[in-house]
């Protein structure tokens, strides 16, 4: 047995793998693969449906939001994100707590003025930036909730005089938040919605069209919008797997159920690299990810012998970052807490091998 722990593309529940399967054969009976219907026909229309009304119903969306499936990943929304919603001329503002906020801020100075607010660069981003102030004068603030490499979360919202912009890639569906509170989400798929190759958007209409720009329409939420998502061919498979895991999800209970769970696993895994000698953490204990836990050797050492114990338990994806070293432990929706026991127990093992 596999013991996934990879950072994404992710580990999926083993009942979407086969339904998605099967789909890919034979799609409800049509005699056609999911992957050669048309995403025009009523038979898509279907899936496309009900994955919107999935993400509005588990999230409660509230009215005068669209839920968009885009493609070109959370890095295509670093740029787009901007210019939907930046007005020429205008100011926005980021903070800095890891790699892809930075790139964010790359792109976004692309498209005007950027200030941001603060950074944990200086400590590597062990910790998520607390002390700074939000202009009233930008157009948006946006952050990052989840730090995949460097294990870092944000849970609490911050308060803002101006609308707020969330990356949630790795974190979205985890854990409860209220939509309301943000003027955009946007989120790769490929951690806790579906296979990679799909973004999810949860845009505030309120918000669109007033930036001055003349967009290609490809670019425009507005046109994806009136659309319903398919002002061209989307990626028709990816929605439908997503579709398939939104239906796990709220068969679990939703997203407060699973929470629950994710806490159990986080704690599980935390409490565990605390008490055993040849391990420690990198992350500040406040901000801790309970999707991402990552974790150094006490003596670097050892590193290689533990990832060669991991392998052959049959736990995989557990090799850190290279910006963080060490390990990395990604503990999204799909994974069970037996793999954590898992890996617990390896741990307990590697550390006795070293007390004989």
């Amino acid at each position: 047995m596999k013991h996934n722990f990879g950072a994404g593309p992710c580990i999926l529940p083993q009942e979407v793998f086969a339904q998605a399967a099967e789909a890919v054969l034979n799609f409800n009976g049509t005699g056609l693969s999911i992957l050669e219907i048309s995403h025009r026909s009523k038979e898509f229309e279907a899936v496309i449906t009900e994955a919107e009304q999935l993400v509005r119903e588990l999230l409660k969306v509230p009215a005068g939001h669209s839920v968009l499936f885009l493609q070109g990943g959370a890095s295509q929304q670093f740029a787009q994100v901007p210019m939907n919603l930046l007005p020429e001329g205008g100011k926005a503002a980021y903070l800095d707590s890891g790699v892809w906020a930075s790139k964010a801020i790359k792109e976004a100075k692309k498209m005007g003025n950027i200030e941001v607010v603060a950074s944990s660069k200086d400590a590597n981003y062990t910790y998520i930036p607390k002390e700074y102030t939000i202009p009233s004068d930008a157009a948006y603030f946006h952050y990052t909730t989840n730090n995949t490499i460097y294990g870092t979360e944000l849970f609490e919202t911050p308060v803002s005089p101006v609308p707020l912009v969330s990356d949630m890639s790795s974190d979205i569906f985890s854990r409860v938040i209220d939509v309301a509170d943000f003027g955009l989400i946007y989120a790769g798929a490929q951690k806790n919605l579906g296979p990679a190759g799909l973004t999810l958007v949860i845009v505030e209409d309120d918000l669109l069209g007033k930036t001055g720009r003349n967009l290609p329409a490809i670019f425009d939420f507005k046109e994806h919008a009136a659309a319903h998502s398919l002002y061209h061919t989307p990626p028709v498979f990816s929605i439908y797997v997503a579709m398939l895991n939104l239906r796990w999800l709220k068969a679990k209970g939703g997203i407060a159920a699973i929470e629950q769970e994710n806490i159990v696993k986080a704690r599980t895994l935390y409490e565990e690299i605390e008490r055993n000698s040849l391990f420690k953490t990198t992350a500040v204990p406040a901000d801790r990810s309970r999707m991402n836990v990552n974790f150094v050797p006490a003596k670097p050492e050892v590193e290689a012998a533990f990832l060669d114990l991991a392998k052959e338990r049959g736990l995989v994806g557990l090799k850190g970052h290279r910006s963080v070293g060490g390990f990395r432990a990604s503990l999204y929706n799909a994974l069970p807490i037996t793999s954590v026991n898992a890996l617990v127990d390896a741990m307990q093992e590697f550390e006795e091998s070293f007390k004989q």
